[in-house]
């Protein structure tokens, strides 16, 4: 199990990215959390297997058909099952 933090940056936000990335980490049985940034970023924190993080973290760089992504930050660690399950959070 892998932990990713990711902030993505470019037109990310009301165009449906946080929805699909739940809709993603719910099929991949990810857990951890998306929201929306005040900035206009988007952060995803999830945890999951090796292979489904990265099947996440490669669709995060494409994001919904409405979205133009520019960079993503990424930085991976050891996992600390701290969640259950994927949720959308409040904007920070």
């Amino acid at each position: 199990m892998i932990r990713a933090h990711l902030i993505i940056k470019g037109r990310v936000q009301g165009v449906g990215y946080r929805a699909n990335v739940r809709r993603l980490a719910n099929k991949l049985s990810l857990e951890g959390f998306v929201r929306n940034l005040r900035n206009g970023d988007v952060e995803l924190l999830v945890e999951g297997s090796d292979a489904e993080v990265d099947r996440i973290i490669a669709w995060c760089h494409r994001g919904p058909t409405r979205a133009f992504v520019s960079k993503v930050w990424i930085e991976k660690s050891e996992a600390t099952r701290e969640f259950m399950g994927f949720a959308v959070r409040s904007t920070l």
